[in-house]
């Protein structure tokens, strides 16, 4: 049986290399990422964010980040986290399908030059693959965090969608990679329309 001490260290160091792998294959696109989504903030554009279980948080996470302030002082930016009104999900769910619970929201908030944010550790989830149809309906760009093989979502991109794909096959190590990229799509997103200000 492995000690304590013995199992930390193998998270540890399966988080860095996961980490690492995802930066030598996805440095670029990260950037190219974070160069549309301040463009389209720039244009006036918001960003639509969903997932789901710990996807939902980081979807949380990263619209509130937008709203109110990464690391520097700055004006709020539009984001919203489709995973937070509950009349509104379990309505859908139970109108229609839980399938439908980020799409209808798309729909009904989602307006040409929008971003939707999508997150899935899988690449599979149902209703992130709903979500990613009724943008490319609705003229949004998809901006795809994922990992393992990029699932189902890897292969609905359109044009001028980005994949996001953590070079890791567990979970955990997926979900440390994507708040990761979340924090570098928020810092560079705040160098892009803020540039050089003091952090705090």
């Amino acid at each position: 049986m492995m000690e304590p001490l013995a199992r930390i260290e193998q998270h540890f160091a399966a988080s860095i290399a996961a980490k690492q792998g995802t930066l030598a294959t996805m440095g670029p696109c990260i950037v190219q990422a974070a160069e549309l989504l301040a463009e389209r903030l720039r244009q006036g554009h918001k960003i639509l964010v969903c997932g789901n279980g710990g996807s939902a948080a980081d979807a949380q996470h990263f619209a509130a980040e937008l709203v109110n302030r990464f690391e520097i002082e700055r004006p709020g930016l539009a984001a919203i986290a489709l995973t937070t009104d509950s009349s509104a999900l379990t309505s859908i769910a139970n109108d229609y399908a839980f399938e439908h619970i980020f799409a209808r929201q798309v729909r009904a908030l989602g307006r040409p030059g929008d971003i939707l944010l999508a997150i899935s550790t899988s690449g599979n989830s149902p209703n992130v693959l709903t979500a990613m149809t009724a943008a490319r309906e609705r003229g949004l760009s998809t901006v795809a965090l994922t990992g393992r093989d990029g699932g189902r979502m890897a292969g609905q991109l359109g044009e001028g969608d980005i994949e996001l794909r953590a070079a890791a096959t567990a979970t955990a190590r997926i979900q440390e990679v994507h708040i990761l990229i979340i924090h570098c799509l928020c810092d560079l997103v705040d160098h892009q329309l803020f540039g050089e200000e003091e952090q705090t």
